[in-house]
């Protein structure tokens, strides 16, 4: 997986970090297993993932946080401590890079399904007008109205993803741009930091 560098779209300052701690047993279990990647380009083991995910989500996104993996004392001797932090930010910058060309995706979708709409729209309109020359009125009336409903049911979706579909992505894309750029220390299992 190639990485670009992350680009930082959030300014939390030096504010005092909140804290995200993981307790393991091996850093083995940060990372999923399958993953054949050098270190520093591994992903991280999903439930890892998403309980990091979550626990940045909690705060607002102007607030630092930090994540602080507690070790057993063996575990901290292992070269692939040094790369941490840069395999944590790679991931999270690549799932940032990743929800953002899904966002894209989305909003492409959301013009094409517009466009259709729009078309489809027009063309019940233009149905519709001419349902006004139909001899018996009954019939003629619920043709039109079956027309007009049918073209702006037709415009649902591209409606659904410009107003409420690319909030979420955005917001995802959001907090794994700061989990990018987020301080990452190790520290033994008896070492308990100052709270914030």
């Amino acid at each position: 997986m190639s990485i670009p560098e992350p680009t930082p779209s959030i300014d939390v300052g030096d504010a005092p970090r909140r804290r995200i701690e993981v307790r393991l047993s091996n850093l083995r279990q940060l990372f999923n297993s399958l993953d054949p990647s050098p270190f520093h380009e591994k992903d991280l083991d999903r439930d890892a993932e998403t309980y990091i995910f979550e626990s940045a989500d909690e705060h607002p996104l102007t607030e630092a946080i930090e994540l602080v993996v507690h070790l057993p004392a063996d575990q901290l001797a292992l070269p692939e401590i040094a790369n941490l932090e840069a395999a944590v930010r790679n991931y999270f910058a690549y799932r940032a890079q990743e929800t953002r060309r899904r966002m894209r995706f989305q909003l492409r979708e959301g013009r094409s399904a517009l466009a259709i709409g729009l078309a489809f729209l027009v063309l019940c309109m233009t149905l519709r007008q001419l349902a006004l020359v139909l001899p018996g009125d009954a019939l003629a009336r619920i043709l039109q109205e079956g027309l007009l409903i049918l073209g702006w049911v037709a415009m649902w979706r591209p409606l659904q993803i410009f107003l409420y579909d690319w909030w979420p992505i955005r917001h995802q894309a959001r907090v794994y741009g700061k989990l990018a750029l987020m301080p990452v220390a190790a520290r033994p299992y008896n070492e308990r930091p100052d709270s914030n």
